[in-house]
């Protein structure tokens, strides 16, 4: 589930960084499954595109669209959040567990 979440995490946050304004933020919702949040000031959707194998980029949603189990934009008075709900694997495990493996991860990766 970590490497999907870091590669969820990276194509969102690279979208907003290359398409989106400031302020842009993160954040992580632990409940029935995780879902991943990147929120930016501007109210341009994304896309998701099919590329041809040929092109350089415009795989990132794809990307998102299968590693999670749902994702979509919600917009907000400050501009858009961009999520994707993955679901937490074998059920509800050890919550405590799964959180302090998650912020090992994200510790290192994002701060």
């Amino acid at each position: 589930m970590a490497f999907g979440t870091e590669l969820i995490l990276s194509e969102l946050l690279t979208n907003a960084i290359r398409y989106g304004i400031q302020p842009i933020r993160v954040r992580l919702l632990y409940d029935q499954g995780l879902t991943c949040e990147v929120a930016d000031g501007s109210s341009t959707s994304p896309h998701l595109r099919y590329a041809a194998t040929t092109d350089e980029g415009g795989r990132g949603l794809f990307l998102v669209a299968q590693l999670s189990e749902r994702w979509g934009t919600r917009y907000t008075s400050e501009g858009k959040i961009i999520w994707a709900e993955q679901p937490l694997p074998g059920g509800t495990p050890d919550r405590e567990a799964d959180e302090e493996a998650l912020l090992r991860v994200f510790d290192t990766e994002l701060l």
